[in-house]
Protein backbone atom coordinates (compact mmCIF):
# COMPACT_ATOMS: atom_id res chain seq x y z
CA UNK A 1 0.00 0.00 0.00
CA UNK A 2 2.55 2.57 0.67
CA UNK A 3 3.90 4.39 -2.46
CA UNK A 4 5.14 8.37 -2.69
CA UNK A 5 2.84 10.51 -3.94
CA UNK A 6 4.76 13.86 -4.08
CA UNK A 7 5.75 13.08 -7.83
CA UNK A 8 2.11 12.56 -9.09
CA UNK A 9 1.07 15.30 -7.42
CA UNK A 10 3.64 17.53 -9.15
CA UNK A 11 3.60 16.00 -12.16
CA UNK A 12 -0.41 16.76 -11.74
CA UNK A 13 0.51 20.40 -11.06
CA UNK A 14 2.67 21.08 -13.83
CA UNK A 15 0.01 19.55 -16.19
CA UNK A 16 -2.80 21.21 -14.52
CA UNK A 17 -0.54 24.55 -14.78
CA UNK A 18 -0.04 23.94 -18.62
CA UNK A 19 -3.75 23.63 -18.73
CA UNK A 20 -4.25 27.17 -16.79
CA UNK A 21 -1.62 28.83 -19.63
CA UNK A 22 -3.55 27.42 -22.13
CA UNK A 23 -6.93 28.85 -20.99
CA UNK A 24 -5.96 32.22 -20.20
CA UNK A 25 -6.71 33.24 -23.35
CA UNK A 26 -10.14 32.76 -23.26
CA UNK A 27 -10.37 33.57 -20.00
CA UNK A 28 -12.48 36.42 -18.81
CA UNK A 29 -9.90 38.78 -17.38
CA UNK A 30 -11.84 42.34 -17.46
CA UNK A 31 -14.19 40.93 -14.52
CA UNK A 32 -11.97 41.42 -11.94
CA UNK A 33 -9.17 43.89 -10.54
CA UNK A 34 -5.92 41.94 -11.84
CA UNK A 35 -3.52 38.73 -11.32
CA UNK A 36 -1.58 37.53 -8.32
CA UNK A 37 1.49 39.84 -8.95
CA UNK A 38 -0.58 42.81 -8.44
CA UNK A 39 -0.12 44.55 -5.31
CA UNK A 40 -3.31 46.14 -5.61
CA UNK A 41 -4.28 50.05 -3.64
CA UNK A 42 -6.50 50.80 -1.05
CA UNK A 43 -8.53 53.14 -3.76
CA UNK A 44 -10.84 55.70 -2.69
CA UNK A 45 -13.75 53.14 -1.22
CA UNK A 46 -16.07 53.94 -3.61
CA UNK A 47 -17.29 53.06 -6.95
CA UNK A 48 -16.96 49.38 -8.58
CA UNK A 49 -15.92 46.19 -6.88
CA UNK A 50 -15.85 42.18 -8.03
CA UNK A 51 -17.58 40.04 -5.83
CA UNK A 52 -17.15 35.90 -6.75
CA UNK A 53 -19.75 33.42 -5.34
CA UNK A 54 -18.07 30.21 -5.51
CA UNK A 55 -21.48 28.49 -4.91
CA UNK A 56 -22.97 30.58 -8.11
CA UNK A 57 -26.19 29.41 -8.73
CA UNK A 58 -27.09 27.48 -5.10
CA UNK A 59 -26.44 30.77 -3.13
CA UNK A 60 -27.14 33.28 -5.88
CA UNK A 61 -30.56 34.55 -4.79
CA UNK A 62 -29.26 34.88 -1.26
CA UNK A 63 -26.42 36.73 -2.01
CA UNK A 64 -27.78 39.03 -4.53
CA UNK A 65 -29.88 40.20 -1.61
CA UNK A 66 -27.18 40.75 0.66
CA UNK A 67 -25.40 43.27 -2.21
CA UNK A 68 -28.69 44.64 -2.20
CA UNK A 69 -28.57 45.69 1.31
CA UNK A 70 -24.68 46.36 0.86
CA UNK A 71 -25.40 49.19 -1.92
CA UNK A 72 -28.69 50.88 0.07
CA UNK A 73 -26.22 51.38 2.97
CA UNK A 74 -23.55 52.49 0.60
CA UNK A 75 -24.86 53.97 -2.37
CA UNK A 76 -21.52 55.13 -3.78
CA UNK A 77 -20.34 51.30 -4.28
CA UNK A 78 -21.64 49.10 -6.93
CA UNK A 79 -21.04 45.28 -6.77
CA UNK A 80 -20.79 43.42 -9.64
CA UNK A 81 -21.72 40.09 -8.93
CA UNK A 82 -20.44 36.68 -10.59
CA UNK A 83 -21.48 33.47 -9.71
CA UNK A 84 -19.12 30.19 -10.00
CA UNK A 85 -20.38 26.89 -9.62
CA UNK A 86 -19.05 25.39 -6.92
CA UNK A 87 -16.86 22.13 -8.68
CA UNK A 88 -15.15 24.85 -10.97
CA UNK A 89 -14.39 27.66 -8.64
CA UNK A 90 -10.99 26.36 -7.77
CA UNK A 91 -9.80 26.04 -11.36
CA UNK A 92 -11.62 29.32 -12.28
CA UNK A 93 -9.46 31.36 -9.69
CA UNK A 94 -5.77 29.44 -10.62
CA UNK A 95 -6.56 30.95 -14.51
CA UNK A 96 -7.27 34.30 -12.86
CA UNK A 97 -4.29 34.25 -10.90
CA UNK A 98 -2.05 32.75 -13.72
CA UNK A 99 -3.68 35.40 -16.10
CA UNK A 100 -5.45 38.41 -14.65
CA UNK A 101 -8.65 38.90 -14.09
CA UNK A 102 -8.86 38.24 -10.00
CA UNK A 103 -12.22 39.93 -8.48
CA UNK A 104 -11.47 41.65 -5.77
CA UNK A 105 -13.31 39.97 -2.82
CA UNK A 106 -14.43 36.09 -3.13
CA UNK A 107 -15.73 33.01 -1.46
CA UNK A 108 -12.77 30.81 -0.58
CA UNK A 109 -13.45 28.04 1.39
CA UNK A 110 -10.72 26.69 3.67
CA UNK A 111 -10.33 23.38 1.64
CA UNK A 112 -8.90 25.59 -1.75
CA UNK A 113 -7.48 28.29 0.75
CA UNK A 114 -4.20 27.22 1.24
CA UNK A 115 -3.67 26.41 -2.82
CA UNK A 116 -5.16 30.18 -3.97
CA UNK A 117 -3.44 31.87 -0.93
CA UNK A 118 -0.19 30.19 -1.93
CA UNK A 119 0.12 31.52 -5.00
CA UNK A 120 -0.03 34.98 -3.26
CA UNK A 121 -3.16 36.16 -4.17
CA UNK A 122 -4.51 37.03 -0.84
CA UNK A 123 -4.13 40.23 1.59
CA UNK A 124 -3.61 39.40 4.81
CA UNK A 125 -6.53 40.51 6.95
CA UNK A 126 -5.63 40.30 10.82
CA UNK A 127 -4.80 44.14 10.94
CA UNK A 128 -7.87 44.75 9.47
CA UNK A 129 -10.01 42.39 11.53
CA UNK A 130 -8.56 43.98 14.68
CA UNK A 131 -10.00 47.54 13.94
CA UNK A 132 -12.90 46.35 12.44
CA UNK A 133 -16.95 45.68 14.36
CA UNK A 134 -16.44 42.46 13.90
CA UNK A 135 -14.11 42.12 16.18
CA UNK A 136 -14.98 40.03 18.79
CA UNK A 137 -17.84 38.93 16.73
CA UNK A 138 -16.73 35.77 15.44
CA UNK A 139 -16.20 32.31 16.23
CA UNK A 140 -12.62 32.08 17.77
CA UNK A 141 -12.87 28.04 16.36
CA UNK A 142 -14.09 29.13 13.00
CA UNK A 143 -11.38 31.47 12.78
CA UNK A 144 -9.24 29.07 14.26
CA UNK A 145 -10.08 26.50 11.51
CA UNK A 146 -9.61 29.77 8.74
CA UNK A 147 -5.78 30.31 9.93
CA UNK A 148 -5.03 27.16 10.34
CA UNK A 149 -6.14 26.06 6.95
CA UNK A 150 -4.08 28.90 5.17
CA UNK A 151 -1.23 27.67 6.87
CA UNK A 152 -1.57 29.03 10.33
CA UNK A 153 0.53 32.47 10.55
CA UNK A 154 -1.74 34.55 9.04
CA UNK A 155 -5.81 35.21 8.84
CA UNK A 156 -6.55 35.16 4.73
CA UNK A 157 -10.35 34.13 5.38
CA UNK A 158 -13.14 35.70 7.14
CA UNK A 159 -15.31 33.08 8.39
CA UNK A 160 -18.77 33.27 6.58
CA UNK A 161 -20.53 29.59 8.21
CA UNK A 162 -19.71 26.11 8.72
CA UNK A 163 -21.13 22.76 8.45
CA UNK A 164 -20.93 20.44 11.49
CA UNK A 165 -20.54 16.80 11.55
CA UNK A 166 -23.88 15.70 12.68
CA UNK A 167 -25.59 12.49 13.85
CA UNK A 168 -28.77 11.45 13.07
CA UNK A 169 -31.02 9.10 14.66
CA UNK A 170 -34.38 7.95 14.58
CA UNK A 171 -35.95 9.17 17.62
CA UNK A 172 -39.44 6.63 17.16
CA UNK A 173 -36.82 3.84 16.84
CA UNK A 174 -34.77 5.05 20.21
CA UNK A 175 -38.28 5.16 22.25
CA UNK A 176 -39.15 1.67 20.73
CA UNK A 177 -35.83 0.47 21.90
CA UNK A 178 -35.99 1.52 25.36
CA UNK A 179 -32.50 3.59 24.16
CA UNK A 180 -30.91 6.79 25.43
CA UNK A 181 -30.07 9.72 23.08
CA UNK A 182 -26.56 8.87 21.62
CA UNK A 183 -24.54 11.80 22.97
CA UNK A 184 -21.50 9.61 24.19
CA UNK A 185 -19.61 6.85 22.35
CA UNK A 186 -20.50 4.27 24.20
CA UNK A 187 -24.23 5.20 24.14
CA UNK A 188 -23.54 5.58 20.07
CA UNK A 189 -22.31 1.85 19.80
CA UNK A 190 -24.95 0.38 22.54
CA UNK A 191 -27.54 1.35 20.22
CA UNK A 192 -25.90 0.65 17.10
CA UNK A 193 -26.10 -2.89 18.52
CA UNK A 194 -29.21 -3.37 19.74
CA UNK A 195 -31.08 -1.52 16.04
CA UNK A 196 -29.57 -4.15 14.35
CA UNK A 197 -31.69 -6.99 13.27
CA UNK A 198 -30.23 -8.69 10.32
CA UNK A 199 -33.23 -10.93 9.59
CA UNK A 200 -35.25 -8.10 9.00
CA UNK A 201 -32.45 -5.92 7.05
CA UNK A 202 -32.58 -3.27 10.26
CA UNK A 203 -29.68 -2.12 10.70
CA UNK A 204 -28.27 0.12 14.01
CA UNK A 205 -25.75 2.91 11.95
CA UNK A 206 -25.06 3.47 7.96
CA UNK A 207 -21.17 3.74 8.21
CA UNK A 208 -19.69 6.01 4.84
CA UNK A 209 -17.57 3.71 2.66
CA UNK A 210 -17.37 5.55 -0.73
CA UNK A 211 -16.54 8.66 -1.62
CA UNK A 212 -15.70 11.34 1.45
CA UNK A 213 -15.33 7.98 3.65
CA UNK A 214 -12.20 9.76 5.25
CA UNK A 215 -12.74 13.08 7.04
CA UNK A 216 -15.92 11.36 8.76
CA UNK A 217 -13.99 7.93 9.92
CA UNK A 218 -11.09 10.63 11.09
CA UNK A 219 -13.77 12.47 13.14
CA UNK A 220 -14.61 9.50 15.10
CA UNK A 221 -11.38 8.30 15.51
CA UNK A 222 -10.57 11.60 17.86
CA UNK A 223 -13.86 12.17 18.77
CA UNK A 224 -13.23 8.78 20.44
CA UNK A 225 -9.86 8.99 21.84
CA UNK A 226 -9.67 12.21 22.60
CA UNK A 227 -6.82 13.33 21.22
CA UNK A 228 -6.68 17.15 20.66
CA UNK A 229 -3.91 17.51 17.67
CA UNK A 230 -3.27 15.82 14.51
CA UNK A 231 0.66 16.55 14.86
CA UNK A 232 3.11 16.15 17.94
CA UNK A 233 6.43 18.03 16.54
CA UNK A 234 5.96 17.30 12.62
CA UNK A 235 4.89 13.93 13.28
CA UNK A 236 1.35 12.88 12.50
CA UNK A 237 -0.92 11.37 15.42
CA UNK A 238 -3.10 9.47 12.99
CA UNK A 239 -1.60 6.08 14.00
CA UNK A 240 -1.28 6.86 17.14
CA UNK A 241 -2.34 3.77 18.95
CA UNK A 242 -5.36 4.44 20.66
CA UNK A 243 -6.59 6.11 17.32
CA UNK A 244 -5.70 2.47 15.79
CA UNK A 245 -7.63 0.66 18.67
CA UNK A 246 -10.76 3.59 18.01
CA UNK A 247 -10.43 2.79 14.47
CA UNK A 248 -10.64 -0.69 14.49
CA UNK A 249 -14.19 -0.78 17.38
CA UNK A 250 -15.53 1.92 14.48
CA UNK A 251 -15.06 -0.69 11.35
CA UNK A 252 -16.30 -3.42 13.30
CA UNK A 253 -19.66 -2.24 12.55
CA UNK A 254 -19.33 -2.46 9.28
CA UNK A 255 -21.54 -5.77 8.03
CA UNK A 256 -22.07 -6.34 11.78
CA UNK A 257 -24.76 -3.42 12.26
CA UNK A 258 -24.59 -1.99 9.02
CA UNK A 259 -25.89 -2.62 5.66
CA UNK A 260 -22.93 -4.78 3.23
CA UNK A 261 -24.01 -1.75 0.79
CA UNK A 262 -21.98 0.76 2.87
CA UNK A 263 -18.61 -0.24 1.15
CA UNK A 264 -19.98 1.74 -1.69
CA UNK A 265 -21.71 4.52 -0.67
CA UNK A 266 -21.23 7.68 -0.37
CA UNK A 267 -23.33 10.31 1.35
CA UNK A 268 -26.32 11.25 -1.47
CA UNK A 269 -26.92 6.86 -1.45
CA UNK A 270 -26.48 7.03 2.67
CA UNK A 271 -28.67 9.70 2.91
CA UNK A 272 -31.50 7.99 0.80
CA UNK A 273 -30.74 4.28 2.56
CA UNK A 274 -31.49 6.10 6.12
CA UNK A 275 -34.48 7.96 5.12
CA UNK A 276 -36.10 4.59 3.90
CA UNK A 277 -36.63 4.27 7.42
CA UNK A 278 -34.76 0.69 8.66
CA UNK A 279 -31.92 2.15 9.93
CA UNK A 280 -31.23 4.29 13.36
CA UNK A 281 -28.42 6.27 12.86
CA UNK A 282 -26.46 8.32 10.13
CA UNK A 283 -23.36 10.44 10.29
CA UNK A 284 -23.46 13.31 8.21
CA UNK A 285 -23.32 16.98 8.08
CA UNK A 286 -26.26 19.84 8.39
CA UNK A 287 -26.98 19.76 4.87
CA UNK A 288 -29.31 16.86 4.69
CA UNK A 289 -31.62 18.26 7.11
CA UNK A 290 -34.32 19.16 4.99
CA UNK A 291 -33.85 15.66 3.26
CA UNK A 292 -35.00 13.78 6.58
CA UNK A 293 -37.68 16.59 7.42
CA UNK A 294 -39.25 15.11 4.04
CA UNK A 295 -38.60 12.02 4.10
CA UNK A 296 -39.43 11.32 7.82
CA UNK A 297 -41.15 14.07 8.96
CA UNK A 298 -40.21 16.68 12.07
CA UNK A 299 -41.47 14.29 14.87
CA UNK A 300 -39.25 10.68 14.25
CA UNK A 301 -35.51 11.81 13.83
CA UNK A 302 -33.27 14.41 15.50
CA UNK A 303 -29.56 15.86 14.91
CA UNK A 304 -26.65 16.17 17.44
CA UNK A 305 -23.15 17.08 16.99
CA UNK A 306 -21.09 13.81 17.19
CA UNK A 307 -21.12 12.22 20.26
CA UNK A 308 -18.19 12.77 22.88
CA UNK A 309 -16.57 10.90 25.64
CA UNK A 310 -18.35 9.44 28.80
CA UNK A 311 -17.32 12.28 30.62
CA UNK A 312 -18.65 15.16 28.22
CA UNK A 313 -15.14 15.72 26.72
CA UNK A 314 -15.98 16.68 22.83
CA UNK A 315 -13.21 16.41 20.70
CA UNK A 316 -13.89 16.73 16.78
CA UNK A 317 -12.02 17.39 13.70
CA UNK A 318 -12.64 20.38 11.72
CA UNK A 319 -15.02 21.00 9.47
CA UNK A 320 -14.70 22.65 5.73
CA UNK A 321 -15.44 26.42 6.94
CA UNK A 322 -16.70 28.80 3.95
CA UNK A 323 -15.42 32.32 4.60
CA UNK A 324 -14.93 35.78 2.13
CA UNK A 325 -10.90 36.52 0.65
CA UNK A 326 -10.05 40.34 -0.31
CA UNK A 327 -7.54 39.32 -2.99
CA UNK A 328 -4.33 41.40 -3.11
CA UNK A 329 -4.69 42.75 -6.59
CA UNK A 330 -7.43 44.59 -6.15
CA UNK A 331 -7.43 48.39 -7.00
CA UNK A 332 -10.20 49.21 -4.03
CA UNK A 333 -9.62 47.01 -0.74
CA UNK A 334 -11.34 49.42 1.42
CA UNK A 335 -14.76 49.03 -1.15
CA UNK A 336 -13.81 45.37 -0.76
CA UNK A 337 -13.20 45.53 3.04
CA UNK A 338 -16.26 47.27 3.15
CA UNK A 339 -18.19 44.67 1.59
CA UNK A 340 -16.80 41.63 3.67
CA UNK A 341 -17.56 43.47 7.08
CA UNK A 342 -21.30 44.04 5.90
CA UNK A 343 -22.03 40.30 4.74
CA UNK A 344 -20.45 39.07 8.08
CA UNK A 345 -22.11 41.52 9.99
CA UNK A 346 -24.61 39.85 12.36
CA UNK A 347 -28.06 40.50 10.28
CA UNK A 348 -26.65 40.04 6.71
CA UNK A 349 -24.67 36.45 8.00
CA UNK A 350 -28.26 35.67 10.05
CA UNK A 351 -29.57 35.99 6.71
CA UNK A 352 -27.04 34.05 4.66
CA UNK A 353 -27.18 31.16 6.95
CA UNK A 354 -30.87 30.73 7.38
CA UNK A 355 -30.66 29.87 3.49
CA UNK A 356 -27.94 28.14 3.26
CA UNK A 357 -28.96 25.90 6.70
CA UNK A 358 -25.75 26.37 8.26
CA UNK A 359 -23.84 27.70 11.46
CA UNK A 360 -22.87 31.21 11.31
CA UNK A 361 -19.59 32.40 11.72
CA UNK A 362 -21.26 35.61 13.85
CA UNK A 363 -21.73 34.40 17.56
CA UNK A 364 -24.52 37.56 17.74
CA UNK A 365 -26.23 35.99 14.53
CA UNK A 366 -26.29 32.69 16.58
CA UNK A 367 -28.23 33.31 18.36
CA UNK A 368 -30.95 34.83 16.44
CA UNK A 369 -34.81 33.29 16.46
CA UNK A 370 -34.39 30.86 13.74
CA UNK A 371 -31.15 28.85 14.98
CA UNK A 372 -33.87 27.81 17.88
CA UNK A 373 -36.39 26.79 15.67
CA UNK A 374 -34.01 24.58 13.62
CA UNK A 375 -32.46 21.82 16.89
CA UNK A 376 -29.71 20.31 14.78
CA UNK A 377 -27.92 23.63 13.28
CA UNK A 378 -28.18 25.01 17.32
CA UNK A 379 -26.77 22.20 18.79
CA UNK A 380 -24.21 22.61 16.21
CA UNK A 381 -23.47 26.02 16.76
CA UNK A 382 -23.29 25.27 20.58
CA UNK A 383 -20.69 22.53 19.75
CA UNK A 384 -18.59 25.06 17.46
CA UNK A 385 -18.73 27.87 20.10
CA UNK A 386 -18.46 25.88 22.43
CA UNK A 387 -15.92 26.78 24.98
CA UNK A 388 -14.71 22.97 26.04
CA UNK A 389 -14.66 22.01 22.39
CA UNK A 390 -11.42 20.97 21.30
CA UNK A 391 -10.78 20.86 17.58
CA UNK A 392 -8.09 18.79 15.84
CA UNK A 393 -7.18 20.93 12.35
CA UNK A 394 -6.92 18.76 9.56
CA UNK A 395 -3.84 20.03 7.32
CA UNK A 396 -5.81 21.29 4.79
CA UNK A 397 -2.72 23.56 4.36
CA UNK A 398 -1.02 20.85 2.54
CA UNK A 399 -1.10 20.80 -1.23
CA UNK A 400 -1.32 17.11 -0.83
CA UNK A 401 -3.66 16.88 1.28
CA UNK A 402 -7.30 16.35 -1.09
CA UNK A 403 -4.66 13.61 -2.51
CA UNK A 404 -3.93 11.83 0.32
CA UNK A 405 -7.29 11.79 1.72
CA UNK A 406 -8.87 11.02 -1.62
CA UNK A 407 -7.20 9.41 -4.62
CA UNK A 408 -5.10 7.28 -2.41
CA UNK A 409 -6.61 6.42 0.71
CA UNK A 410 -10.63 6.35 0.13
CA UNK A 411 -9.99 2.96 -1.92
CA UNK A 412 -7.73 1.56 0.92
CA UNK A 413 -10.75 2.66 3.63
CA UNK A 414 -12.46 0.52 1.41
CA UNK A 415 -10.01 -2.48 1.62
CA UNK A 416 -10.43 -2.06 4.86
CA UNK A 417 -13.98 -2.29 5.62
CA UNK A 418 -13.38 -5.81 3.29
CA UNK A 419 -10.71 -7.00 6.28
CA UNK A 420 -7.92 -6.87 3.04
CA UNK A 421 -5.91 -4.35 5.59
CA UNK A 422 -5.72 -3.98 9.39
CA UNK A 423 -6.54 -0.56 10.59
CA UNK A 424 -3.14 -0.21 11.72
CA UNK A 425 -1.97 -1.00 8.21
CA UNK A 426 -4.10 1.61 6.75
CA UNK A 427 -3.20 4.42 9.66
CA UNK A 428 0.43 3.96 9.00
CA UNK A 429 -0.13 4.56 5.20
CA UNK A 430 -1.88 7.45 5.99
CA UNK A 431 0.72 8.53 8.45
CA UNK A 432 3.57 7.88 6.25
CA UNK A 433 2.15 9.81 3.08
CA UNK A 434 1.06 13.25 6.12
CA UNK A 435 4.63 13.11 7.43
CA UNK A 436 6.19 12.95 3.62
CA UNK A 437 3.96 15.67 2.82
CA UNK A 438 4.30 17.65 6.04
CA UNK A 439 8.27 17.74 5.79
CA UNK A 440 8.06 18.65 2.10
CA UNK A 441 5.65 21.70 3.06
CA UNK A 442 7.78 23.06 5.75
CA UNK A 443 10.88 22.52 3.57
CA UNK A 444 9.20 25.22 1.02
CA UNK A 445 7.89 27.25 3.61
Amino acid sequence: MKRSIRGNRRAATVVALGSVLALTATACGDDGSGGAGDKGGEGSGKGTITFWDNNGGVRTDIWKQIIADFERKYPDIEVKYVGIPAASAQSKYDTAIQGGGLPDVGGVGTAMLAEVGAQGALEPLDGRLAKSPLDGRLSRNLLDVSKAAGGGDRLYQVPTSANNGTLWYRTDLFEKAGLDAPITWSKFYAAAAKLTDRGRNRFGFTIRGGEGAIAPALDAVYGQTGITSFWNGDRTTVNDPRNVAALEKYVALYKKDTPSADVNNDFTKMVAQWDSGTIGMLSHNLGSYQDHLKALGKDRFRGIPNPTLDDGTRVQVSNPVDGLSLFRSSKNKAAAWKFIEFAVSAAENSKFNESAGQVPANTDAARDAWIRRAEPTELAARALNGADTKIVQLPYYLPDWNTISKADNEPNFQKLLLGKVTAKEFLDTLADQLNAAQADWKKNH
